[in-house]
This record gives structure tokens, C-alpha cells and sequence, in this order.
């Protein structure tokens, strides 16, 4: 029988496989990946990072890839940096080798073309003065823009035409322009334009702008060129755009014949909430939020459809194409998180897709995924693990992510591998975090690797405790130590009398009606233990060493933390350091100093949660340094990739690593990014 063939016809069907013709572009599928800041940029040029992430996802399959998140039109379009910038030709040789490289994979590719307007920075970049249609602060961004005079709508209308060409010259398939809070929504929304002039006030004169850009536009690419907006459907506020509104834009847009396809998004992006739960939903979000109303959009208006909001997992984005809710479905963090979706899908894979855990990780510093280490990172790492001419014999000690991760990855390599946990499942910490319910997605990083490490035959023990006698009795080549950490409760006179998040979340030890939690990390739990427990009807305070909560956070979580915390009454005391608890006939004393002052007070509940990170679990490590060949020791250069593989080592002796939190007290990517670093050299 002919795999190959079988293969093709059990996806023939499938709705997302289906071409699709946008304009003169052919797209082999209906899957793209949206514009996107990934802050991969070298000073606003798209180099070898940049253009290695986006050839992976058209090495993946996808049918096209958009570039360049909020992309410079202007010098005064700067938000600091992590921009494309479009502003002069010196981008022009590097968009053609992003457009070589994508296409040589059968990919398309766009640009998306933007001046920020208010949302740009006085204070970064080229120090140029924000300019919006009207003196209208944005809450987030903090700057006063100028009113811009007819010289300004001149000169930026310009700069759009120019940028647009200057995609074209450097091989892309299109652009994108942005209404919502970028430049073109300004001047359309009632909120941020308050002129009198006839760039204000009737719906025709706020559009006044947008339909000059796209028509010099496209009076500088010609009409074969591909040229949209992403565009706000509803504004969701009483004095912004609704549906209605929104839809009469669109239709003037239409009407005036410069442009191909809408890319449909939803609310606001001046605010971190608006950012967080609307623009760009994150974690609290439920999954396609928004798909019904683009659906309804679709119906009312002619031109192709895009969207992309939340859609994590392929049924959903199926589910969309196949009721013609969109013509194509932008599954853009899904690819963060596995950039060779569609090639699975071609192969009858769709069980092994990476899955979007919708954890935002993505959207902490730059991208990366929470547990994909090598997207973002593909100048260091590969997306691709390659085998090994010589096979080991490699023991993993612990099967939380970082050790569920070095077992897959040194499976992959072609070793024999023994994965050896201590519990009666798999997931460690993870496994803590998604008994929290804003945090329940995360399980998908363990169902994962459960599956991955069955299919790759590793030897999985259960309800096993690895001593050294029992991991020497395996004879190994080389040993992971991925032990992780237990609550750090030592450092504080009075922990006795103290519970840990781990224990309350887990259900170990049952919540008492009056609670305090302590947090000194910034990160999730802590919070995740406090709105868990309110939802429980518990009274719940919350004190902090820092001057926000969950400052350690995605700022999508940061702000949605903060907004759950309000609603569901929790008392939150910031700057405030533990340094004492003591039992109590009714409950237990918290003494705590002021990190500004230095002034001690004291709080009282009938239970304290602490939570400070943890503490590694180095027994099995320790006991195992003296018989290694490198003392336990791991070359940083190893960890690097400055060294290819790890040195020489005598005959009948192994080498010992350890990494997460068995080192120290991190984060789930970075254990899973030292597992993936270091197995895929062993």
C-alpha cells in the first residue's frame, strides 16, 4: 500500500487542507500565522533570527505567514523598539530574503504596515513627539500626543505608500494595515477623534484618512498586490464603534475598491485589560471568543475574512473554516507553540501536535513558548532533534516537565531511556498548577509528553524513588537529575505552624475560612491559591514583597490576576516581607517589615500560606556526584551550544547532570529549555 497516498486521502477532506485564491495569491491551505510583534528584531531589521522563526512555520506547512507586528511607517511610530521598521529603503535586501526563504517552502508571505499614532513613544526610538487625530492620551502608552495638522495627514499618508512599496520591492505577497488602536481606528473611533474639521464627526470624514492611505497605497503597489486591513469589528465600549458602526466602515472601505481581504479582530487595545481580554486574549480567556460575531461580519460584507483570536487547537480552527465563519484561520500562538501544525495534519499526525496551553509565555519578553524551547530560538536550537550514530543508556530521575522533556528528547536522539518518578504520575509541579482552574490548560505540557515518551518506547516507572543503588543498578551512560524542589519553608522561624500553596491547592491539607498568603516570588501560585480559595467563599489577604502582584507574570496575566482579585474581594498588602510566624490560640501571628520603611506589623488569620519558591531536591544527585565521571558537573558551554557535545568520560563510568528545579528554583520553560539544550547533545 502507498503510505504517501493513503495519507493524502485521509486529509483530502479536511476543510483547513482546501486552497484558497486572496487576491492573485493562491494559498495551499486555509492556515496562516498573524502579524505579530516577536521582538526578534536587530534594530528594526527582520536578520537571521527573525527570518529563521518565520521559515519554520512555512517549513511547517502553513499557507502564510505575516511579518512584522505594528511595523514602522514613520520615525514618529516608534513604541521603543521591537518594530519592523519600514521607514527608509535600508529594509528593502532583508525583506527579500525573508520572502526567498519563506517562499522556497511554497509559503506566502505579508507585512503588516502601521504608524502607532497615539500608542507611539515620546521617549524611545528617535524621541519624536507621538501625533493622533486629537489630543487623546492612551491609558496604556501614557503619552499626550500632538493634534496632527494637515502637513502631518500629508506626510504619513506618505509614509504608508512608502512602506507598502518598499514591501513589494523586497518580494512579499502583500500588507496589512491596522483601524483598532493604531493610526487609521484614531481617526475612525468617536473616543479618539474630536476634530471639526473634515477629517471629524460624520462617519465618512473618520474614514477620511484610512481611505487616502489604501488608496496611495495602492496607487504605489498596483493592483496585483494583496492589500488589507486588520480591522476592529467592535469597539466594545459605549462611546467607541459598535458592530453597526463598524460595518458601515467596512463597507466603505469596500466601497472604494483598495483593498482584499479584512482581518477581523475585536475591542480595544488601549488598556492592559482591553489588550489582555480583548486584542490579544490570553489565559482567562475562553477559546474563540469572537468567532461568532466575525462569522456574522462575514455574512454582511464581500470581501475574504481573517481572523485570529485564541484559536489554540485545530477543531476549533476547523470548525471555523467548515461553517464559513472565515475563509482563513489564523492559528498564530498555536505555532509559537508547534510551528509544523499543517505538515501533521498532512501526515495524519493531528494526536501530535504541540498544543497551545494558552499560558501567554509567549507574550512575557519575546517569543517563546512555555513548552517549546525552540521556537524564537532557531539560530541556536533546532526545531528538529537529530539522531545519534551512538546509542547510550540514559536514566532520568524525576518526571516533571524537565525530566519528561530529557527523556523525549534523548529518545528522540535514538538512546535507550528510563524515566524514574517517584509518584504515582507524571507532570510535577505542572501537575499543581493546573489544579488551580484559570491554570488547568497547562496539563496539555504533560498529556504531551505522556504521549510522546509512549510512542517513543521510554521506560516509564512509576511509584519508584531513585536512590543512587537504584539508578546504578541500570548501568547507565548518563544520568538527568530532574528531581525539582519542595516548598521553601526553612528560611522562616515559625514555618510549623505554616501551610504551603503545593498543600493547599493539592487538597492535602484543608483551607481554614480566614487565610493569609504570603508571597515573595511574583509568579503565579501564590495568586492562583488566593482566587482559588475566595471562589471557595474563604476570606482571603494576600501579602506581598513587591509593589504589584504576580509581577513575575506575562502582563496579560499580570492585569488579569489583578481585575479577579478586586471581583472577588481579596485584600492584597504590597511591600511587605515575612520575617516571623508564631502560633495563636485562635490562628497564627504573621510578622511582617515594610520593604520601604522598615516598619514591622503584624497580621493575624487563622492560617498562613506561604509560598517562596522551593528548595532543590538534590538527595539522589549528591549521593551520585563522587561515582560520575564529571562530578556532577555541567559545562556551561554545553548549556550554551558553544560546545557541541560533552567531553570524554573513562570506560563503565557515566556523566551526571542535573537541571530545573533540582538546580534551582525557576519556571517550567526553563526547565524544559535546559532538558531540551542539554539532551539534545548527549
Amino acid at each position: 500500500m502507498n503510505v504517501a497516498a493513503s495519507q493524502a486521502d485521509s486529509t483530502s477532506g479536511d476543510p483547513l487542507l482546501q486552497p484558497f485564491r486572496l487576491k492573485g495569491l493562491t494559498l495551499r491551505n486555509r492556515v496562516v500565522s498573524t502579524s505579530h510583534a516577536s521582538m526578534l528584531d536587530e534594530g528594526g531589521l527582520p536578520l537571521e533570527r527573525y527570518q529563521l522563526y518565520h521559515e519554520e512555520k512555512a517549513r511547517g506547512g502553513l499557507a502564510m505567514t505575516m511579518a512584522g507586528g505594528s511595523a514602522m511607517t514613520s520615525p514618529d511610530s516608534s513604541w521603543g523598539g521591537g518594530q519592523l521598521d519600514l521607514s527608509s529603503d535600508r529594509i528593502v535586501p532583508h525583506l527579500q530574503s525573508l520572502s526567498q526563504r519563506i517562499h522556497r517552502h511554497g509559503a506566502a508571505v505579508m507585512c503588516q504596515v502601521s504608524h502607532l499614532g497615539r500608542r507611539a513613544t515620546a521617549y524611545a526610538g528617535n524621541w519624536l513627539p507621538p501625533v493622533a487625530p486629537s489630543r487623546v492620551r492612551e491609558t496604556r502608552n501614557r503619552n499626550f500626543p500632538k493634534e496632527m495638522d494637515p502637513a502631518d495627514i500629508d506626510r504619513i499618508v506618505r509614509d504608508y505608500a512608502s512602506a507598502a512599496k518598499r514591501c513589494r520591492d523586497g518580494g512579499l505577497d502583500g500588507i496589512e494595515t491596522v483601524t483598532g488602536g493604531h493610526l487609521i481606528g484614531q481617526f475612525l473611533s468617536r473616543r479618539t477623534n474630536r476634530r471639526m474639521d473634515g477629517f471629524g464627526g460624520s462617519l465618512e470624514n473618520r474614514a477620511r484618512f484610512g481611505l487616502m492611505v489604501h488608496e496611495a497605497i495602492r496607487q504605489a503597489v498596483g493592483d496585483d498586490f494583496a492589500v488589507g486591513i486588520r480591522f476592529v469589528i467592535d469597539e466594545a465600549v459605549d462611546d467607541g464603534s459598535d458592530f453597526e458602526e463598524c460595518l458601515a466602515f467596512a463597507r466603505l472601505f469596500e466601497r472604494e475598491g483598495h483593498i482584499d481581504f479584512f482581518n477581523c479582530i475585536f475591542g480595544r487595545m488601549d488598556t492592559e485589560l482591553s489588550l489582555a481580554e480583548q486584542n490579544m486574549p490570553g489565559m482567562f480567556t475562553r477559546s474563540a471568543p469572537f468567532l461568532p460575531l466575525v462569522g456574522q461580519f462575514k455574512r454582511e460584507t464581500r470581501l475574504p475574512v481573517i481572523h485570529a483570536a485564541a484559536i489554540r487547537d485545530v477543531a476549533t480552527a476547523r470548525h471555523a473554516i467548515r461553517e464559513n465563519l472565515v475563509d482563513l484561520i489564523g492559528m498564530t500562538r498555536a505555532h509559537i507553540a508547534d510551528p509544523h501544525i499543517v505538515n501533521k495534519l498532512m501526515r495524519g499526525e493531528e494526536d501530535r501536535i504541540r498544543p497551545c496551553v494558552g499560558a501567554s509565555y509567549c507574550l512575557y519578553k519575546k517569543v517563546q513558548c512555555v513548552h517549546n524551547p525552540a521556537s524564537g530560538h532557531e539560530t541556536i536550537i533546532s526545531h528538529t532533534i537529530a539522531g545519534t550514530e551512538t546509542q547510550k543508556r540514559v536514566v532520568v530521575v524525576g518526571g516533571g516537565p524537565g525530566g519528561m522533556e530529557a527523556a523525549r528528547v534523548a529518545a528522540e536522539r535514538g538512546h535507550k531511556v528510563c524515566l524514574l518518578e517517584a509518584g504515582a504520575r507524571l507532570g510535577g509541579q505542572v501537575l499543581v498548577a493546573a489544579s488551580a482552574v484559570d491554570r488547568k490548560n497547562l496539563i496539555g505540557i504533560v498529556d504531551w509528553r505522556v504521549d510522546e515518551l509512549a510512542r517513543l518506547g521510554v521506560d516509564v516507572r512509576l511509584n519508584t524513588y531513585a536512590d543512587a543503588g537504584v539508578v546504578l543498578a541500570e548501568k547507565p551512560d548518563a544520568v538527568i537529575v530532574a528531581t525539582g524542589g519542595v516548598p521553601d519553608m526553612e528560611w522562616l522561624e515559625g514555618a510549623e505552624h505554616c501551610d504551603s500553596v503545593w498543600d493547599v491547592l493539592t487538597g492535602v491539607v484543608p483551607a481554614k475560612d480566614d487565610v493569609l498568603i504570603y508571597d515573595e516570588t511574583g509568579r503565579q501560585a501564590a495568586i492562583s491559591c488566593a482566587l482559588h480559595l475566595a471562589r471557595l467563599g474563604r476570606v482571603v489577604s494576600l501579602a506581598i514583597a513587591d509593589d504589584t502582584v504576580a509581577i513575575e507574570t506575562p502582563y496579560p496575566d499580570r492585569v488579569s490576576f489583578r481585575k479577579l482579585a478586586s471581583e472577588l474581594g481579596i485584600r492584597v498588602v504590597c511591600d511587605m516581607r515575612l520575617v516571623k510566624a508564631a502560633g495563636q490560640d485562635n490562628g497564627i501571628a504573621a510578622r511582617f517589615r515594610h520593604e520601604l520603611t522598615g516598619a514591622e506589623t503584624e497580621m493575624t488569620a487563622a492560617q498562613l500560606i506561604v509560598e517562596r519558591g522551593t528548595a532543590p531536591m538534590e538527595d539522589t544527585y549528591q549521593e551520585l556526584r563522587a561515582r560520575s565521571a564529571n562530578n556532577g558537573v555541567t559545562d556551561i558551554a554545553l548549556m550554551t551550544g558553544t560546545k557541541t557535545k560533552g567531553g570524554p568520560h573513562a570506560a563503565g563510568s557515566f556523566v551526571l547532570h542535573r537541571i530545573g528545579d533540582a538546580v534551582a528554583s525557576r519556571d517550567i520553560y526553563s526547565s524544559i529549555y535546559e532538558a531540551y539544550r542539554l539532551c539534545s547533545q548527549l
